[in-house]
């Protein structure tokens, strides 16, 4: 399936996002074939897998101009590129531990000419800036991420949404949402899109102040 899975969700995009969505579709095969950042098995289903799941985020929340987002654990770009393209009056810094997935993120988004992205190859210990939202795709269990990912939360708000994490997950969340000690608000993203992969996915946010 190609890029126009994404517009059928997102109608109003503007040419240059067309165009960028759609240079996804050749630069991370290529990138693939080098530095395997998507299961090789699954690169075929890179725009509903990968960039539409990532894209749950822009049906949960409509940022303000100068939003900030944390993507971490961003392998290759995920969810981040996506909400990059989406939303280029935010700001998003993506940070991994595989120096590798990192510079195939960089390199992809150079390409395709963003310029509200930034990038760290470490350990999120390392990071100490403050950002709106942390963003992540199934990088850890959420009892183990909220407490790594607390210190780079804001206390200033700018959207009417609290800042706090939101993450994407699938499978049975009931041990590790019982870890977090705290409210969240869990959404299906079948609710967002009629595709058979998402029937298994939920989007959790975490309210952090």
């Amino acid at each position: 399936m190609n890029e126009e899975i994404i517009y059928k969700y997102f109608p109003g995009l503007t040419d240059t996002q067309k165009e960028q969505f759609a240079m996804l579709g050749t630069l991370y095969p290529e990138w693939n074939e080098k530095i395997n950042v998507i299961s090789r098995k699954d690169i075929g289903n890179l725009y509903v897998n990968h960039v539409l799941h990532s894209l749950a985020i822009a049906r949960f929340i409509q940022p303000t101009e100068g939003t900030t987002m944390l993507d971490m654990g961003t392998g290759g770009g995920f969810p981040g590129i996506p909400l990059a393209i989406m939303y280029p009056g935010c700001r998003f810094h993506l940070i991994d531990r595989i120096g590798k997935k990192i510079k195939v993120a960089q390199s992809i988004a150079e390409a395709i000419g963003l310029t509200n992205v930034t990038f760290q190859h470490g350990d999120i210990g390392e990071c100490r800036s403050k950002f709106d939202f942390v963003v992540s795709r199934a990088v850890m269990r959420l009892d183990e991420l909220v407490p790594l990912i607390r210190k780079n939360v804001s206390r200033t708000q700018r959207n009417g949404l609290p800042n706090g994490l939101i993450c994407l997950k699938g499978g049975d969340l009931t041990e590790e949402l019982k870890g977090i000690g705290r409210d969240v608000l869990r959404e299906r993203v079948s609710s967002y899109f009629s595709e058979p992969f998402f029937e298994t996915k939920e989007l959790i946010y975490v309210p952090l102040c």
